[in-house]
């Protein structure tokens, strides 16, 4: 249970920006389209590491990005407006260093929807089927008003200080109190059917409609004797705005409630997902669900049309008129006052302090005011304990002496390739030793099913040609004195692997398949033994050498630079290759097939990933800060592009979560929507491996 793109992850602006020296810039990109870029350079939230974060706003949007900083290499916002993919410019960019700039910039962040949330809460009887029915209900049941005490807190209306969502607060025009609470640091004001105006006399109860009728989410409690059967339908609410309804019941036998969650079809799809059956007994759990449930729903709900369009208009308009205001001012010195990107000429010195002075003034006002009108995602505080996160990390080895080049799991333990040779880690014990440092590996992979240590060995006095070895899990096991060392590998080199530079293997298939690519060669090769060969062939070196055959050799036009084995729904095994800036596929016949062409300038290649999903293979193909699912006929099988706020340079796929792994961060997305769910910052971060268990 997870709020997705939390505001203290994506309201980069206000909290990295605002009242802190950074740099704006406007410009017109290369299809006349306006565009502003904000660049500051920061170590907050980054263990004291400065780095530059980005933010560019378009009328589609805004992007994010973290920028590795460099003090001997200087950045130009060309060069960051190229890390978002804007090549060409057809005018600017131009600095603003106007102190009023922030406000609008605020404003640009504030159309990516709400910091608090309104909510509508409508009690139905048993049997109710139409609005002007549940609306007239004058109060509530007693299980509807146990209900309101779960969901939060009753205020007084008058003299309310909070977030009022709407309501009157001076003159209980809209009824004299309402429900309240605050989650994770968003305020949350309930408009409840029952605490509204009544008006005996008017059977459309307009007020009320007024203010539910205009809620994008809505709960509906509706009092039942069969919770299998409630008559609620979202057709019998006439409403335009709403546009998900959550459906609670309560079933006194057990203690447990039910919910069901109704959304107009254009809204995307939000978690987290129900439970199978939806009945929460715990009305802890619940109330976390729902709070949850409603928060992303609201989100999700702002990227259907009829909020997209109007947000995309109102951007287009700000974001045209900040162009068309600044694009032509002049700024009182040649070059930039900031310290985000280029430092300031020495005879300008103290006119730039002024004018900082004057932009960091009134930058902290501003900031302070909106935390003061309550539109701040500054508070964590929450009226639950703090939920359990699933990605804590856990300590397995500290002070590991080498730098680590590649590694594998092996049972409980991890084998590492370090550069003073291979070893064996183990938590609460002492490191192993098992390679001497003459074997220096750059990949290595443990294949525990058939008892098998693949790595390869990079080019030296022994081995004129990098090679793959192989070895099996047993003869590491026999004697534990014993360290192996480069002659013995000699013995253990794989048959069609000369000169290999990478090779890949599909783990969880059977048979084995093994790709490896020399040069623009690569071979995809099929393990001929029983799956338990290792366990009692003994002494047979060259039957293990020689224990991969041929299927298919293909040549590309460039040497791949990363590799994929899939597998059909006939075990059939097809190969994904990444080379420049494309990912082809080999077919079963040999034949290159073209999956996807990235068209950029500079590609970097990250992943491919086989995902496998409804009986046939997929592929989630990484790329710069992107990602993309690929059926195998190169069609896109989801309806977003997934945007890295860093460039990854390795990407798992644990599904329900994405994770991308960068120099300093794990950023963590749900497979379903792309939605940000939480950022760790670990630095000098390294991927040692990643396997399903």
């Amino acid at each position: 249970v997870h709020l997705e793109n939390p505001e203290f992850h994506t309201r980069w602006y206000f909290k990295y920006f605002l009242g802190k020296v950074h740099q704006n810039y406007v410009a017109l990109d290369g299809i006349k389209n306006p565009i502003v870029l904000s660049v500051c350079l920061t170590d907050a939230d980054n263990y004291g590491v400065p780095q530059y974060r980005a933010i560019l706003w378009r009328k589609t949007g805004s992007e994010k990005i973290c920028i590795v900083y460099s003090p001997n290499k200087p950045i130009s916002a060309k060069v960051i407006l190229k890390s978002f993919g804007v090549e060409k410019l057809e005018k600017g960019p131009r600095e603003v260093s106007s102190p009023e700039f922030q406000q609008e910039l605020l404003t640009l962040e504030e159309q990516e929807g709400s910091v608090n949330y309104k909510f509508g809460v409508l009690y139905a009887k048993a049997g109710q089927t139409s609005d002007d029915e549940m609306f007239s209900n004058e109060t509530g049941s007693e299980e509807f008003n146990r209900f309101l005490e779960l969901l939060g807190d009753r205020v007084e209306l008058q003299g309310w200080q909070g977030y009022r969502g709407g309501l009157d607060v001076k003159n209980d025009m809209t009824g004299s109190q309402s429900v309240f609470t605050i989650y994770e640091g968003h305020e949350i004001m309930f408009h409840v059917s029952s605490l509204l105006p009544y008006t005996p006399d008017n059977p459309q109860q307009v007020e009320r409609k007024r203010h539910i009728g205009n809620d994008i989410v809505t709960i509906v409690f509706q009092d039942t004797d069969d919770e299998y059967k409630p008559s609620f339908s979202p057709l019998g609410v006439k409403s335009k705005f709403i546009h998900i309804f959550a459906l609670v019941t309560y079933n006194k036998h057990d203690d447990s409630y039910r919910v069901t969650v109704y959304s107009e079809r254009n809204v995307p799809i939000f978690g987290p997902p129900l439970p199978c059956p939806p009945v929460f007994h715990s009305h802890l759990e619940f109330r976390n669900f729902l709070l949850v449930k409603l928060i992303n729903g609201e989100k999700a709900a702002y990227a259907s049309p009829i909020f997209s369009i109007r947000r995309q208009r109102t951007l287009d308009s700000l974001i045209t008129r900040l162009w068309q205001d600044h694009m032509h001012e002049k700024l009182s010195v040649r070059n930039s006052w900031g310290n985000a990107i280029s430092e300031s000429p020495r005879g300008h010195r103290r006119k730039h302090s002024e004018r900082e002075q004057l932009f960091l003034q009134f930058g902290q006002s501003l900031k302070l005011k909106t935390i003061v009108k309550g539109d701040a995602p500054t508070s964590l505080q929450t009226s639950t304990s703090a939920n359990i996160k699933p990605w804590q990390p856990q300590f397995v080895y500290e002070d590991f002496p080498h730098k680590v080049l590649c590694g594998d799991s092996w049972g409980d333990s991890v084998l590492l390739g370090t550069e003073e040779g291979i070893y064996l880690v183990q938590e609460g014990k002492s490191m192993r030793q098992l390679f001497d440092r003459s074997v220096i590996c750059q990949q290595l992979y443990v294949l525990e099913a058939y008892g098998l240590l693949l790595f390869r060995v990079e080019k030296s006095k022994e081995f004129h040609n990098p090679r793959v070895c192989v070895f099996k899990l047993s003869d590491l096991e026999e004697d534990e004195d014993v360290v192996f060392t480069r002659e013995d590998c000699k013995k253990h080199k794989l048959d069609r692997t000369k000169g290999c530079h990478l090779f890949a293997a599909l783990r969880s298939s059977q048979p084995l398949f093994l790709a490896v690519a020399c040069g623009r060669k690569v071979a995809l090769l099929k393990w001929k033994h029983p799956l338990v060969w290792s366990s009692w062939a003994v002494g047979n070196v060259r039957d293990m050498t020689e224990g991969f055959e041929l299927i298919r050799e293909v040549t590309f036009s460039e040497p791949a630079i990363l590799l994929t084995i899939l597998l059909t729904e006939s075990q059939e095994p097809l190969l994904c290759a990444g080379y420049k800036n494309n990912f082809d596929l080999v077919q079963r016949t040999g034949e290159i097939k073209r999956v996807h062409s990235v068209d950029t300038q500079k590609t970097t290649l990250v992943s491919a990933i086989d995902v496998y999903e409804d009986h046939e293979p997929e592929l989630l193909l990484t790329f710069n800060r992107k990602c993309l699912f690929k059926r195998l006929n190169g069609k896109n099988s989801s309806n977003f592009y997934l945007n890295w706020n860093s460039a990854p340079q390795f990407v798992v796929c644990a599904f329900p979560y994405l994770l991308a792994f960068t120099t300093n961060t794990i950023e963590i997305r749900l497979v379903v929507n792309g939605n940000l769910v939480h950022t760790l910052v670990l630095p000098n971060l390294r991927v040692i491996t990643s396997k399903v268990t």
